[in-house]
């Protein structure tokens, strides 16, 4: 399966999710959107399931010298994440990575500064919380998510992605509630391979989405833990 672009790709997962949502009558749903590639993605599921779109802001942490590499993730002020096979077959240790994880610490709250303009993260307890990318490579980004998203008591975690790693899909599965996972091809690769256009999303192109399907959400009042 191959998808034109993001916005294909989310409308396409959009109705896999939707029918997912209806066999099992989620609460209060919200769409987290991992930027900036899972925004457009994000913002057509968001549209399907007719719920309030927000960011979930995680950072790859990328093998020193060869950054497109990740072999970790961090998101808000949760631990880091690591790939322990990769840091083994590498022979790295989390402490030799120490400037790597607070450089990008420094970027999720850029990003998060900058994408929320001063609103508050969502509520989450007790909601179906629906978390987007455009793809699962090694997963460990997602994983950093997920386990940042568990904190926050939601009454279900979906993680749904266009295409993915079938290891990587494998590996996440039993951390979430559900997986929506369209195609994991036998020689996946790498994501943009499953894209026509896999151009890079700017940040204007996620401020637009996010004006137009979360301010409602962020203009509720939080609800008191």
């Amino acid at each position: 399966m191959r998808f034109e672009d993001r916005r294909d790709a989310g409308r396409r997962l959009g109705e896999r999710v939707h029918e997912l949502a209806i066999g099992q009558a989620w609460p209060d749903p919200v769409v987290l959107a991992l930027p900036r590639g899972g925004v457009p993605v994000a913002a057509e599921v968001a549209r399907a399931l007719g719920a309030p779109m927000d960011v979930l802001v995680a950072r790859k942490i990328g093998l020193p010298g060869q950054p497109e590499v990740g072999i970790g993730a961090i998101a808000g002020e949760a631990p880091p994440i690591f790939d322990e096979r990769a840091l083994r077959m590498l022979g790295i240790t989390p402490d030799e990575l120490g400037a790597d994880v607070a450089r990008e610490r420094n970027e999720v709250h850029r990003c998060e500064a900058l994408y929320r303009r001063g609103h508050p993260a969502p509520d989450l307890r007790d909601r179906a919380v629906v978390l987007v990318d455009d793809g699962l490579a090694t997963g460990v980004t997602a994983r950093a998510a997920v386990h940042l998203l568990r904190d926050e008591e939601p009454a279900r975690v979906i993680l749904a992605v266009p295409v993915g790693d079938r290891r990587a899909a494998a590996e996440l599965r039993p951390e979430v509630d559900d997986l929506v996972c369209l195609s994991q091809p036998p020689d996946f690769r790498a994501v943009g391979l499953w894209y026509e256009d896999f151009d890079q999303v700017s940040d204007d192109e996620v401020l637009h989405l996010l004006r137009s399907l979360s301010i409602p959400e962020r203009l509720r009042p939080a609800r008191h833990r």
